[in-house]
């Protein structure tokens, strides 16, 4: 792993109590897909947000709904969003309580002038419908005022002949001739969820009709639900991305990342198509740690000159040492309890426990460039003030679903913007809350 000292770096603080992703349109507009849930107090004051209950405090409306917020272009008060459509809540769908749960919604919007389907607005979901998860697609037109069309009406994507049910992370992306393309990863319910494969669905006349383009992963071991020596969750376990040039078979090249745990440690793998998902190539693994430690929860992008990125969450180093400047910043000291951890606390010196992360480029034939680069400048601990999934008194932790990766231009030339949580003092977090970094890095 080579560290770079060409990374800039600032951080955002992390806030927000109802997911959120968002896209601009080709006129500026910043659409957000939101989705809001109805919740109840518990008699001990705290609140709850389980399916099935008649505990809604309004049950007359729907207890989760799919809704989107626009804020047009060029406004500038706090104020300035569009919530509602044909003088009602924006909302692309809507569910009750009972045997209902939509989550891991995604929206891309079509923003190439050159496309048949310039400004259309794709929006994914899945419905956990009694805990089998069935994705959901619905698409608008967006217009320059920051208005769009109806909605059309939610249809669920296809899936492989003989797949079992469980389809989820759907990541939509638009490929420069206008195809609509998303991923889907589904899990065995039949065997306990414990096999992962990950295809994708196309749509070419704009998102009317889809049909399965290919399978790029079967029967993928997901790392398990806490990862080794710590207590927090793995987040989306794959990523994707669509090149911007034909390559030589005359199609827009896509690309997936997945995690893999078959060898007892999670690595990230890497896989290209470049006939339109058919096929796919042998995978690749994308982080080069000589020793096993996990390597997580990666995110794919692509440069405007088809040079591919890969970041990742990275276990190989070791927890600061105990007596260092390292260590002090990074509130070692503080980690005490951990039940999941069998060494000695606070884990100075641990391996495979705290958190750096890093960086992989590749010409578009999936060549290296290079090596992984430490794109953190601290590592850090994440066991401190990491949320707790299911209640306060419960022990999974998290880290946050996704990891940001995406490319701008710059006057120097391209420039890869990656986001990551940490938890180190750098002089401005003292409590060692969970924070987002921003690091970016030129693209060779």
């Amino acid at each position: 792993m080579v560290t770079s000292s060409r990374t800039t770096r600032f951080r955002l603080v992390h806030a927000g109590t109802v997911e959120k992703v968002g896209a601009f349109d080709g006129f500026g507009n910043y659409y957000e897909f939101t989705l809001p849930y109805e919740f109840f107090y518990n008699s001990d004051g705290t609140h709850d947000v389980k399916i099935g209950t008649p505990l809604e405090p309004n049950p007359a409306q729907p207890a989760e709904v799919l809704a989107v917020a626009v804020r047009p272009h060029g406004l500038t008060s706090a104020t300035d969003w569009i919530t509602t459509h044909a003088g009602h809540p924006d909302l692309v769908a809507a569910y009750d309580s009972v045997g209902n749960e939509p989550d891991k919604q995604w929206i891309t919007i079509d923003d190439n002038p050159a496309s048949p389907h310039y400004n259309r607005v794709y929006a994914m979901w899945v419905d956990f419908h009694h805990n089998t998860a069935v994705p959901f697609v619905s698409f608008a037109d967006a217009m320059a005022d920051g208005t769009h069309t109806d909605w059309s009406a939610p249809q669920p994507l296809p899936e492989p002949p003989h797949t079992p049910q469980g389809a989820t992370y759907l990541l939509p992306h638009v490929a420069p001739d206008g195809t609509i393309y998303t991923t889907v990863t589904n899990f065995n319910p039949k065997q306990g969820f414990c096999c992962a494969s990950v295809f994708a669905d196309k749509s070419t006349d704009g998102g009317t009709t889809w049909s399965v383009a290919g399978t790029a992963v079967s029967s993928v071991t997901p790392p398990p639900g806490i990862y080794p020596n710590t207590t927090f969750r793995d987040g989306i376990e794959n990523t994707f991305a669509v090149g911007s040039h034909l390559d030589t078979q005359g199609s827009y090249p896509l690309y997936v990342a997945y995690e893999d745990f078959s060898a007892g440690a999670d690595n990230v793998m890497l896989t290209a198509s470049y006939d339109g998902g058919a096929t796919w190539t042998t995978p690749i693994q994308v982080n080069d740690n000589a020793s096993p430690a996990d390597e997580f929860q990666p995110n794919l992008t692509t440069a405007p000159d088809g040079t591919v990125s890969v970041n990742f969450y990275d276990r190989r180093l070791a927890c600061p040492s105990a007596g260092t400047t390292q260590a002090t910043a990074a509130g070692l000291a503080l980690d005490q309890v951990n039940p999941n951890y069998t060494g000695s606390l606070p884990p100075y010196g641990a391996a495979n426990y705290c958190v750096n992360s890093s960086i992989q480029f590749y010409t578009p034939q999936l060549t290296p460039i290079g090596h992984n680069i430490r794109i953190s400048q601290n590592t850090y601990d994440p066991q401190l003030n990491s949320p707790h999934v299911d209640c306060a008194t419960c022990e999974t932790t998290f880290l946050g679903d996704y990891f940001g990766n995406t490319v701008g231009a710059e006057p120097g030339g391209a420039v890869d913007y990656s986001t990551f949580v940490s938890t180190y003092d750098d002089g401005t977090n003292p409590a060692h809350y969970q924070q987002q970094i921003v690091a970016s890095l030129p693209v060779p």
